[in-house]
């Protein structure tokens, strides 16, 4: 009877650990649509200091374009939602363990990224832009001396693109976008290089700056982005683009958020909806 025990025991054990074994292989990290719905909140990572796409206000209440679709998402789902704080070099980190349900922080749609997350569909275009100075205003990258040094944040396309592109141009990395706003200001470089929508918005908003190169690189799209494998928050996500174009909602995202920074003018050029049919 106890020989008999100890090897049911035994079996237990390994079945156990078989199955152990096939969850850290599976990798699942992530809640199912069903999960998020279940337990009556989302995790959605977003920025808390870029202003006007993500930023904690006055009051400590998170705005800007990014925090007004996660909104519309916790509506429709009729979850509340928890905001999440990242920086631009977490934002896959946050994803690959579960930290977040969703990332919607300005998330440039890139193979690399692609290859560690799943994309939605895009919400908005983006290039990369570069401002600087008035006194010295850099319209070229070749203009750039051997000892002058241009300012990126860390976890950035802008970063990616520079070191693949134009390795011999010293680059002074932040983490934070404050951080990098204050470096420009203090004259700690010579340009600043990071999405062209961030760019233009910091010439606007402070005297003295202007973007002179405004597209560098390819023509890309910003797009909300779940865990690998996440099939079904992804398909709901997905749903959830295709069918707030029939309000215009990214249009409308943009006007509560965005048009006191850039103006109408930017708009039509900016917002995507229904996934990449422009308004």
């Amino acid at each position: 009877m106890k020989k008999y025990t100890v090897k049911v025991i035994a079996i237990l054990v390994l079945l156990a650990l078989a199955l152990t074994s096939a969850a850290a292989e599976d990798g699942k990290v992530y809640r199912t649509l069903d999960e998020i719905k279940a337990s009556g909140t989302i995790n959605i990572g977003v920025f808390s200091d870029k202003n006007p796409f993500g930023y904690v206000d006055e009051n400590g209440e998170y705005q800007g374009y990014d925090v007004y679709f996660a909104k519309r998402i916790g509506e429709d789902l009729g979850v509340a939602v928890n905001y999440v704080s990242t920086e631009a070099a977490n934002r896959v980190e946050y994803l690959e363990t579960g930290k977040v349900d969703i990332i919607l922080a300005n998330f440039t749609v890139t193979a690399e990224r692609a290859e560690k997350v799943d994309f939605a569909l895009p919400y908005m275009n983006v290039a990369l832009g570069v401002v600087s100075p008035e006194s010295r205003v850099i319209k070229d990258l070749s203009e750039i001396g051997a000892d002058d040094q241009v300012i990126v944040i860390s976890g950035t396309t802008a970063e990616d693109y520079l070191i693949k592109n134009n390795p011999e141009i010293k680059l002074q990395k932040y983490d934070t976008y404050a951080n990098a706003k204050t470096a420009l200001e203090n004259g700690n470089a010579v340009a600043w290089a990071n999405d062209n929508t961030e760019v233009i918005a910091f010439a606007l908003e402070n005297e003295g700056y202007e973007v002179g190169i405004p597209s560098l690189g390819s023509q890309d799209t910003i797009a909300p982005a779940v865990s690998k494998g996440n099939e079904t928050l992804l398909t709901w996500i997905n749903d959830e683009i295709v069918a707030l174009a029939a309000e215009n909602f990214f249009h409308a995202d943009y006007e509560a958020t965005l048009v006191d920074t850039y103006g109408l003018d930017y708009e039509d050029s900016l917002v995507l909806e229904g996934g990449g049919q422009a308004k």
